[in-house]
């Protein structure tokens, strides 16, 4: 009886505690509540798009400017603006009256030099002929006087000639030889005369001749031709005008394909780390904003451009499909960059806030809220993706600001 009696009270003494626990922990919660929404970390698929403004421009080469090489008087100009016109197709013409009289006085010196040529060929043998007939008496003759003085000699020592007679067939050996000798230099200098001399009527031949096919060259600049197929942007000159040549030649008329435009998205620093070659693209125009143009991204440019104090780059789209006679160039394109899909762990944009310059979570912990730094990556609208932090199950407070209750209410 007394057992009983003493369980009673403990009985009652524990059920007080407990609902007083139980009321602390809906006071933290309804506390919790009052504070914002719990969510749990968990992953989702990211599908974003990066939006850019930009520009349809004229492809590498897909524009040109075509100008003149030499001076001269417009003759004719065979174009005009918006002008389909092919490759190669004329587009302008010089006059051509003083680069033909100079063509005619090279061709007139060509033909000098090779008469020249000709007539050294004709007269260079016949004088290497009589060096050799000279060449030829001259031994003869060496060997006739010594063998005179042979037999002078041998008389001179059998004592049936006189000295005198030997020594003047010395004498005349001498001069046979020294007469010998200069007309084997003689040739020699003939010959090297004739090869050199060849050499340098040749020489002026081939000079005759690149002149007159440098001539010719000048000549064919007097006629512009179109480098590409496109259409006539703009003309820079009339006929009748006289046009000089300096440094940089002067335009004529520019010449756009207008099958071969991309786009340049000038791209947010922010977002550029997101874009890879190959990602698909659209983008719209204002001439046509209810169609949209499909592409791909070609080229990420490597420099920087500064737009407002905006650090951007340059992202090159080729276009997908047929647009001729739609799209022009400098016209303002609105692009839109899909990124690759991808699964990553993710929290409310609200639920990150700084503290001492770091991106901080605040994680419900049991009865506790814990303040986590987090590491922040992609962005979907409301989502934002952690790449470090958190773990998938883990539960986050979404605090509800003022700003957003004034707004609820």
């Amino acid at each position: 009886m007394v057992k009983r009696r003493l369980a009673i009270p403990i009985l009652a003494a524990a059920l007080l505690v407990l609902g007083l626990l139980a009321w602390l922990r809906a006071g933290d919660s309804e506390e919790a509540s009052a504070a914002g929404e719990v969510i749990v970390v968990a992953p989702r698929t990211f599908s974003s798009t990066v939006v850019a403004v930009g520009a349809v421009k004229p492809r590498i080469g897909s524009e040109v400017r075509v100008g003149s090489r030499i001076s001269g008087r417009v003759w004719k100009l065979r174009a005009n603006i918006g002008d389909r016109v092919e490759q190669g197709q004329i587009i302008a013409e010089l006059e051509t009256a003083e680069l033909d009289a100079l063509i005619a006085q090279r061709r007139a010196e060509l033909k000098l030099a090779e008469a020249k040529l000709a007539a050294f060929a004709t007269l260079s043998p016949e004088e290497e002929a009589r060096a050799r007939a000279d060449l030829m008496r001259f031994e003869a003759e060496v060997t006739l006087t010594a063998e005179e003085l042979a037999r002078q000699q041998a008389l001179l020592e059998r004592k049936l000639a006189p000295r005198a007679v030997a020594d003047a067939a010395r004498d005349r050996d001498a001069v046979a030889k020294a007469e010998l000798e200069s007309a084997r230099r003689t040739l020699e200098l003939v010959r090297a005369g004739h090869t050199e001399g060849r050499k340098q009527a040749e020489a002026d031949v081939e000079r005759a001749r690149a002149a007159l096919e440098s001539a010719a060259v000048d000549r064919s600049f007097t006629v512009l031709r179109s480098p590409i197929a496109g259409v006539i942007a703009s003309v820079a000159t009339q006929e009748g005008e006289t046009v000089a040549a300096g440094l940089n030649a002067p335009t004529f008329v520019t010449v756009v394909d207008l099958e071969r435009l991309q786009v340049n998205a000038y791209v947010d620093e922010v977002d550029i780390g997101k874009i890879e070659t190959g990602q698909r693209a659209a983008f719209t125009v204002d001439a046509f904003p209810a169609r949209d143009f499909h592409g791909r991204v070609a080229a990420i440019y490597p420099t920087a451009t500064i737009q407002d104090n905006v650090v951007k780059y340059i992202v090159a789209l080729d276009i997908d499909g047929a647009y001729a006679g739609l799209l022009r160039p400098e016209m303002t394109a609105s692009v839109r960059i899909e990124l690759d899909a991808r699964t990553a762990l993710t929290v409310p944009v609200r639920a990150v806030r700084q503290d001492a310059g770091r991106s901080v979570v605040d994680v419900v912990n049991g009865d506790r809220l814990e303040v986590r730094p987090v590491r922040v990556g992609w962005r979907d609208g409301p989502w934002a993706e952690v790449t470090d932090g958190l773990v998938e199950g883990e539960r986050i407070l979404v605090k509800v600001s003022v700003t957003s209750g004034e707004e609820q209410r």
